[in-house]
């Protein structure tokens, strides 16, 4: 069932019932006040034909012992006079005795040749004063007045149905549009959908589907760079081996030992960049992660040290890391603080020791603090480095290291920056948030990567 077929519907039954229910109670009390108007008019008749007997001459009196008087008929009224020794003393018909005949004071119904009367007894000064109504008219002016009432009723829930279904169309109208745009659109088509005109009521929606149209635009883009990315750079060790290879089956001896260890040397690399590059996409993809303990700055460290091969001496350390967890599963802060390491390594220089800290910030977060005693690197370069397969040195890397680094902070609200020490070198500032609770790492149900590249 369509949105506006079930308000349409919903609307319109609540709409006829509360009109229905008012019409009933308006016609119960109208009902009610009708009988009591027209009994009312009853009493007033015999209480008005007392006071016009009480005032008739002596003579009319004289005149009524010995024949009854002849009052006028009304249509559908009748009324009779009785004297205190209860002689009719005046009648408008003479075919009612039984139902004008004095009874019990006040309202009665009484019944005659299958008619029903409604009748009034009224006595003042020994007279006995009898009015009688007949029903079937009092029937038939109540029909006509409850038509009279009806009517307006009627016409108005039939305008209130014909100006809801027209607000219920004309409200629904902007979805309609935006189906009818949607359905237009080219299936390649990731532009922002417009909200101009766009109820307030609407436009969270358009903006949800807008941000939704960006993400993915943004995907297509990052996974159309990645291809581009891997391509290019999975093509030149490729041609390396494959040269080296070639040489080694022309040549023999030295020469030919020489070529097999190059073309080692390119598969090594060649298997690094297709580790970082699936690391990469495995961050960037959203997958999640299988950890299982927390993650503390202490175990990164260790665990970062040893992956990176490199001898403790190399290193300056603290006596003490930070306690708390980190809000990340611990294969990925290992990861992106042996990245920083082997960066370090790589460009500090022969010899040179590097030194590796943690400290709390403001917020409570752990800040990794990486340093080299390099040459550094300018401005510009600065800027770059965690751009994807950018390189200081060609001869050195894959350029992936720094951008996985990258992308594991932006997942996990983390931040990496680079300063340039006073004493010269690089500096390289790995953030990552802590964790509220002691519960589990953010990401620790999913697939668990492989250990990333050394």
């Amino acid at each position: 069932m369509s949105l506006r077929t079930r308000l349409l519907l919903t609307l319109g039954v609540t709409l006829a019932l509360l009109w229905g229910l008012a019409a009933a109670w308006l016609l119960r009390d109208l009902e009610e006040q009708f009988v009591a108007t027209l009994d009312q008019r009853l009493a007033q008749s015999a209480r008005m034909v007392a006071g016009l007997m009480a005032q008739l001459p002596e003579e009319v009196w004289l005149e009524a012992d010995r024949r009854a008087l002849s009052i006028p008929p009304i249509e559908g009224l009748a009324c009779q006079v009785h004297s205190p020794r209860g002689e009719i003393m005046a009648r408008t018909h003479t075919d009612l005795e039984s139902i004008l005949a004095a009874g019990e004071r006040g309202h009665a119904y009484r019944e005659e040749g299958g008619v029903t009367w409604r009748v009034f007894t009224y006595e003042r000064g020994g007279l006995t004063i009898t009015t009688a109504d007949r029903m079937d008219e009092r029937d038939m002016l109540l029909g006509n007045v409850i038509k009279t009432a009806t009517l307006p009723f009627v016409v108005a829930m039939l305008g209130s149905l014909v100006a809801l279904w027209i607000g219920v169309v004309r409200g629904l109208a902007p979805i309609a549009r935006l189906r009818d745009s949607l359905a237009r659109r080219h299936p390649d088509a990731l532009a922002p959908v417009a909200t101009y005109g766009v109820p307030g009521e609407l436009r969270p929606l358009v903006e949800t589907l807008n941000g939704l149209l960006a993400r993915i635009q943004q995907a297509i883009v990052r996974e159309q760079r990645f291809t581009n990315d891997a391509a290019h750079e999975l093509r030149t060790p490729l041609t390396a081996i494959k040269t080296h290879l070639q040489v080694a089956g022309r040549v023999e001896g030295e020469a030919a030992r020489e070529a097999v260890a190059y073309a080692e040397e390119g598969v090594e690399r060649l298997a690094r960049i297709l580790d970082q590059l699936l690391m990469l996409a495995r961050v960037e993809g959203r997958l999640t992660f299988e950890d299982g303990t927390l993650c503390r700055p202490a175990e990164v460290v260790a665990l970062a040290l040893r992956d990176s091969g490199a001898p403790t001496a190399r290193f300056a350390l603290p006596e003490a890391w930070p306690e708390a967890p980190l809000a990340l599963p611990r294969e990925l802060a290992v990861t992106a603080l042996r990245n920083l390491i082997d960066n370090a390594l790589r460009h500090g220089g022969e010899g040179t020791r590097v030194t590796l800290d943690a400290v709390r910030g403001p917020g409570g977060e752990v800040t990794f603090r990486v340093i080299d005693q390099g040459p550094g690197v300018d401005d510009e370069a600065l800027a770059q480095m965690a751009r994807r397969f950018w390189r200081a040195s060609k001869q050195h890397g894959s350029g992936l290291g720094l951008a996985v680094v990258a992308a594991i902070t932006e997942r996990f609200g983390g931040g990496l920056a680079f300063v340039r020490p006073e004493q010269g070198g690089l500096e390289a500032r790995l953030t990552f948030p802590v964790q509220a609770s002691q519960g589990a790492p953010p990401g620790a149900r999913g697939i668990a990567p492989r250990p990333g590249p050394r």
